[in-house]
């Protein structure tokens, strides 16, 4: 394991030295150590941190981190969730920029990083990079170094030996062969918890996950928070972002879930399609649909309630006594609203379905049940009100299992009907009406209307007297008499009930297993049926996963929420021959919203959801990455320049061919000729890298100089200009760049330039427009870059209909077509190429009769122009059977 290094931060790192001592899964008295809790000083007006951005925040996370020595850093994660009862181990084999390590972080946002302490003595790269990552992003993460000596692989096979469920036991030691550095880290957080937070885990009854490094897309921070996954970017509250569209859940488990899938999509197809097979049968069969979502109202936190189960308690207490109870009582609530869910999925024929109705199985609960039968009433369930939830406590354990505390419940029964006989004779004898009232702090007091006592003094026999608005709230000495009596008897059974509830909680301790993988099953068929509740009330289509992205009438999914009536729709069609789409237009003509749709409607089908479109094909992307511009004033960007460079040096690093790339106003923040520059240079590697890219840019040459690459496609979005000198926002996408001088000259007669000068503007735009489309037609590399083109643009369009569905007739037919418009546009090039040789031919012989030295110098230019026909021979045969795999590369 590699060391760490230590970086200046306003972070406390905290040393901590552990004493050995026998493990046996009970609480571990807490060690004397000088160990100071680290800290961090916020302002109370902080900008908004990765976990805000993300929405989590609510759950106590510890992670240890690790890494490998050498250049391929091999980096070891190890997570618990103590508020879910919850680990996941990974191990990366990272970039030197440990990209899809900061990923893992800002997914699962852990409250505190673990290091070894030479970490912060060695300097490691590690430490140095998470260390300022956690600083520049503002993230809400406490780093603590520990000794090295925590970090040992066999400690980590024995917790999990001990701690995992005990069917997972031997799959998980399967799976973590290999990666030491993981196991690494589940003894040093594990060791953490256990000796300075002071909480251990019960043998068999903590989840414990391996996760793959590769099974999910990979989304950086910056791209979660400028595509509003998470959060809108303007109102932090609002639900105008992806995941609060897609948000229907009915249970905690379902929500957490969805975001999960959010920050992480999947890129299994077995599972993509099985997800879209269950959506499909929840769309069409609305019995089923409608009894799932009914049945989900009844559940309550699972995750939460198993937890606090889950943990053994350190001192014994009457709030301890009174949470026991709570929980069992919730625990029986989740077992009793699991059958409904059985009997909903009755008939399903989906794999997810099934699989989720098989796991909901009345066998995989019964045992539990049957405990809980045994030892809690039958009519008992949780109760939300103070005082209910009281009474529930109370009377909890069946009558018999203890003669005192049944005397106990007679004493304290008795003790209420005082109390409220009491009240009753108070009434009477001042003649008021007044209402018996309970809350935790106060127990039971008094509440009289205010216009009862209208014109009359509050008798003195009141005491502790609030007035609130036209309420009067109050006690009397023999109402606080009565409620110490009542609590002291509450106390009694709680006390007597331990007993029991300790041993039944012991028995469901037992059985976790089962119970945890219902709850996980049920945030699944949660996370489904809110995605069945949005595609039946809009018009989402089931996605293909094919190689290219087809999209057919494709919408902004946040944005037709928000404009639902003047959202208008797109096409997208991007294959590795178009797979670099340079995207041009006016200010507020769509670019963002265009290319922002994209992205989000492949987060969408890669989580298994429907996506707003009548029809639409994704490929499986590995990453997303996105540089897009937040705010649409160039004076507001002049100062992100810097942030703008950083995040495009992100994306050229982690780009790959199974990437999709957002790149919306870059340069902007520089001057018009060095941003152009950038942007060029940027566009290059991207076309050179393969990945599918959207490039929204409002530098007109771009488009113009990228033309002719291989993979490039200009595309604009329209704008009417009427004769009034007005402009016509159409938010339609068109081919071919956009000729933005004509944008400039309509504002310049909306200007109320002289006429004189609009129209030799005009004159000087088309006579320059006119020399530079001739000088491009006739460029011999740019014909020769054509034909190129159109070639490999065969060769796809064959290797599309070798792996689609058409047959027979219908293949004939468009073989028909398609090689009638290939020989049509190659014969309209061969023409062009034959003008541009005579030209050259005739600038040669100008040029021979001006100056013999100076036509010498063009001779292999000419000799070069000669070797173009034979090429199209050459070309042409390589098109008389289809080509395929590395020919047709080489074609």
């Amino acid at each position: 394991m590699a060391n760490g290094s230590g970086a200046s931060s306003s972070y406390t790192s905290a040393t901590t030295s552990y004493s050995s001592g026998p493990q046996n899964g009970r609480a571990t008295p807490r060690p004397s150590t000088s160990m100071s809790r680290p800290t961090t000083s916020r302002s109370r007006n902080r900008p908004r941190t990765a976990t805000s951005t993300t929405g989590g925040g609510d759950q106590q996370i510890i992670c240890a981190i690790s890494e490998s020595r050498g250049l391929s850093p091999i980096v070891g994660l190890a997570f618990v969730n103590l508020s879910t009862t919850e680990a996941v181990l990974c191990q990366i084999s990272d970039t030197q920029t440990y990209s899809r390590t900061i990923h893992k972080l800002c997914v699962y946002e852990p409250t505190e990083l673990l290091f070894m302490n030479t970490a912060a003595q060695s300097s490691s790269k590690l430490y140095t990079i998470l260390h300022d990552s956690v600083d520049e992003n503002n993230l809400r993460i406490r780093i603590t170094t520990i000794d090295r000596k925590y970090w040992a692989e066999t400690t980590g096979i024995e917790y999990i030996q001990r701690l995992a469920f005990k069917q997972d036991v031997e799959a998980i030691k399967v799976s973590l062969e290999g990666n030491y550095y993981a196991t690494c880290c589940f003894a040093a957080v594990l060791k953490y918890v256990e000796l300075v937070l002071s909480i251990s885990f019960p043998f068999h009854s903590l989840r414990i996950k391996h996760e793959p490094s590769e099974g999910a897309m990979m989304i950086d921070l910056s791209t979660i928070r400028s595509l509003e996954l998470i959060q809108n970017l303007q109102n932090v509250k609002s639900k105008d972002c992806l995941y609060g569209l897609l948000n229907e859940t009915l249970t905690p488990m379902g929500a957490r879930v969805l975001r999960s899938n959010l920050l992480q999509p999947s890129v299994n197809r077995e599972e993509l399609e099985s997800r879209y097979d269950a959506l499909s049968e929840l769309e069409r069969k609305e019995d089923v649909f409608f009894a799932i979502r009914q049945a989900l109202k009844a559940f309550v936190d699972v995750d939460r309630v198993l937890t606090a189960i889950t943990t053994i308690p350190m001192k014994p207490s009457i709030q301890l006594w009174e949470q026991s109870i709570n929980n069992v009582i919730l625990v029986k609530q989740y077992i009793k609203s699991i059958p409904p869910i059985y009997e909903a999925l009755l008939g399903t024929t989906s794999k997810q379905l099934q699989e989720i109705r098989e796991r909901c199985a009345p066998a995989a609960f019964a045992e539990v049940e049957a405990f809980i039968d045994d030892t809690i009433n039958q009519d008992i369930t949780y109760q939300s009100q103070p005082l209910d939830l009281r009474n529930q406590r109370t009377y909890a354990v069946k009558a018999g299992v203890n003669g005192l505390l049944d005397v106990a419940r007679q004493t304290y029964k008795e003790a209420n009907a005082d109390a409220f006989q009491l009240v009753t004779d108070l009434a009477r004898t001042h003649e008021l009406a007044l209402e018996m009232k309970y809350d935790t702090a106060r127990q039971y007091y008094i509440r009289i209307v205010a216009s009862e006592l209208e014109g009359l003094n509050l008798p003195d026999v009141f005491i502790n007297v609030f007035r609130k608005r036209n309420v009067i709230e109050c006690q009397t000495l023999d109402l606080l008499k009565w409620n110490q009596k009542i609590v002291d008897s509450h106390h009694e059974v709680l006390l007597m009930s331990d007993q029991k509830i300790q041993e039944l909680i012991d028995n469901i301790r037992e059985n976790l297993a089962p119970l945890f993988i219902i709850s996980d099953a049920i945030a699944r068929l949660d996370m489904f049926a809110s995605f069945a509740h949005l595609v039946t009330t809009q018009e989402y289509c089931r996605p293909e996963l094919t190689q290219a992205l087809a999209v057919k009438s494709g919408r902004h999914p946040i944005r037709e929420k928000i404009h639902a009536e003047q959202f208008v729709p797109n096409d997208a069609y991007v294959t590795k021959q178009t797979r670099f789409q340079i995207i041009t237009g006016c200010n507020m003509s769509g670019k963002s919203t265009y290319i922002r749709s994209h992205a989000l409607m492949a987060v969408m089908a890669q989580i298994g959801c429907f996506v707003p479109a009548t029809y639409a094909s994704f490929p499986i992307f590995h990453q997303l990455l996105a540089r897009v511009s937040m705010d649409d004033s160039i004076e507001a960007n002049v100062s992100t320049f810097a942030a703008e460079m950083r995040e495009t040096a992100f994306i050229l690093r982690n780009v790959d061919k199974r990437s999709m790339v957002i790149i919306d106003e870059l340069g902007r923040g520089t001057s018009t000729r060095d941003g152009l520059c950038i942007a060029i240079a940027v566009a290059e590697a991207l076309v050179d890298s393969g990945a599918f890219v959207w490039f929204a840019t409002h530098f007109r040459d771009l488009p113009k100089i990228l033309a002719e690459r291989n993979g490039v496609v200009n595309l604009h979005l329209s704008v009417k200009l009427h004769e009034t000198d007005k402009m016509t926002m159409l938010y339609k996408v068109a081919n071919g760049a956009v000729q933005e001088e004509h944008y400039g000259l309509a504002l310049a007669k909306v200007v109320d330039l002289p006429p004189e000068v609009i129209r030799v503007a005009e004159e000087v735009s088309k006579k320059l427009t006119s020399n530079m489309e001739k000088r491009q037609k006739h460029s011999p590399a740019i014909l020769l870059a054509r034909r190129r083109k159109l070639i490999l643009s065969l060769r796809e369009q064959l290797t599309q209909a070798r792996e689609g569905n058409m047959q027979g007739k219908v293949l004939a037919t468009w073989m028909k077509k398609l090689q009638d418009e290939f020989v049509n546009r190659m014969a309209a090039l061969e023409a062009d190429f034959t003008a541009a040789a005579e030209q050259e031919e005739q600038e040669d012989a100008i040029l021979h009769r001006a100056t013999p030295s100076q036509a010498s110098n063009h001779e292999g230019l000419h000799h070069s122009t000669e070797e173009h026909p034979q090429q199209r021979h050459m070309m042409s045969g390589a098109l008389q059977s289809e080509p395929s795999g590395d020919e047709g590369e080489s074609t």
